[in-house]
């Protein structure tokens, strides 16, 4: 299958769409509402405690046997909670822009508010992953993970920097019923998106809904190998980026528009570029082979922070180093949620799929503590060489299991 064909197909047009749906209402209780709260003069502890909204993003796991279990029914498996996820966040948008619920008088309220819009926005990854894993065959995955990242980096772009411009002019309650009319782009892309060509019976009991993926995860031949090679991949990757803007800004002394220039603007491009290209590498070369090419690529780039930390200041090699890690993170990005998709049950999709990214997400939450540690006892250029060590296990154990690796997707599961 060429590259063209995967681009144009009705498959990675549809996981466009639902990428796009999935990114947008992300700042919206998160970095949007957080300008909201200050534009209204609300103190900053205040501030600190709406960040626990974000929470529903990382419990997602909690309920999405739920989804695995229960089908509304139309338009379709995995797509009927996907409408209904749609729907009630257009509507619960709409609402918090009529009611104009102010932060000041009614803080709680909008904190409720913004809660149930992550809530809803989290399930609405879960059935969008679920989705889209039985939706593409294997020789797709990798470049479908690529549209799908693409078009939620636009959304993020749309409803981050997007939405504090139009703020600046029409106000949040505006900006969030003009999210809401946004947001129909996820709604076509649901109902016109194919229906899945083999469905699995859905668990037949809530006990099997929770306990039967983690059941069937860990009787298969290597299952902690494979949870390990998804906590290892992005490893490098977390410890590299957890203080990249605190070491550009404070220690090379660049200015903040510098940074948010490159670190946000280049570095969102080359990313975007990065899960394209790397999506497209994944058609010819399969798994494996993009996995292992990506992890090595993702290690060396880490260095060019080194090559920072020991030569004097410069913006072109800044913008460099940013561009290449982020070129090399977004094609390491198609292939690790392509190895996701390929380790799920089609029974079990949306649980299976919840669980890996959270076992994935703890070496982004657990990287910022030590970092800052690390950094202090032995300063930037040690930390960043230690980065590129850190991102070398992924790369051995890769071609450790290379068999593992290669029998997910000739076999699937």
């Amino acid at each position: 299958m060429s590259t063209h064909h995967a681009l144009l197909n009705r498959r990675t047009l549809t996981v466009a769409a639902l990428g796009f749906a999935s990114g947008l209402p992300l700042a919206l209780s998160d970095s949007t509402l957080q300008a909201w709260l200050v534009s209204a003069g609300i103190d900053v502890a205040t501030i600190g405690l709406f960040s626990l909204v974000g929470l529903p993003y990382v419990l997602k796991f909690l309920w999405a046997p739920l989804l695995d279990r229960f089908q509304p029914g139309w338009p379709g498996r995995r797509r009927d909670w996907m409408l209904v996820s749609q729907l009630s966040l257009i509507v619960l948008l709409l609402l918090l822009a009529a009611a104009e619920v102010s932060p000041v008088s009614l803080p709680w309220w909008l904190g409720m508010g913004a809660l149930l819009v992550a809530v809803l926005s989290a399930t609405q990854d879960v059935a969008i992953d679920a989705y889209r894993t039985e939706l593409l065959p294997e020789q797709e995955r990798g470049f479908g993970a690529g549209v799908a990242t693409t078009g939620y980096r636009l959304a993020m772009l749309v409803s981050g920097a997007g939405a504090l411009l139009m703020a600046d002019r029409l106000g949040f309650a505006t900006v969030y019923a003009l999210m809401a009319a946004v947001l129909t782009i996820g709604l076509v892309g649901t109902l016109m998106g194919p229906e899945l060509s083999q469905q699995e019976p859905p668990p037949a009991s809530l006990r099997d809904a929770f306990a039967g993926p983690v059941r069937e995860f860990f009787t298969r031949e290597g299952a902690w190998a494979l949870l390990l090679l998804v906590l290892l991949y992005k490893l490098g990757d977390a410890f590299a980026g957890r203080l990249a803007v605190t070491f550009l800004l404070r220690e090379l002394e660049f200015s903040l528009t510098d940074v948010g220039a490159v670190y946000k603007g280049l570095g969102m491009l080359a990313s975007i570029g990065g899960a394209l290209y790397g999506g497209a590498l994944m058609v010819r070369w399969g798994l494996y082979r993009s996995l292992l090419i990506f992890a090595w690529l993702q290690a060396l780039t880490n260095l060019g922070f080194w090559v920072l930390a020991v030569t004097p200041a410069s913006f072109l090699s800044m913008a460099t180093v940013i561009g290449l890690e982020n070129l090399t993170g977004g094609m390491g990005t198609s292939a690790f949620v392509a190895l996701l998709m390929a380790c799920c049950a089609r029974r079990y999709t949306a649980t299976q799929f919840a669980l890996l990214t959270a076992v994935a997400s703890l070496g982004r939450v657990f990287a910022g503590p030590p970092s800052g540690y690390l950094v202090e006892a032995l300063g930037w250029p040690i930390f960043f060489a230690l980065t590129f060590l850190v991102a070398l296990p992924a790369v051995f154990f890769i071609i450790w299991r290379k068999a593992m690796i290669r029998d997910l997707t000739d076999t699937g599961v």
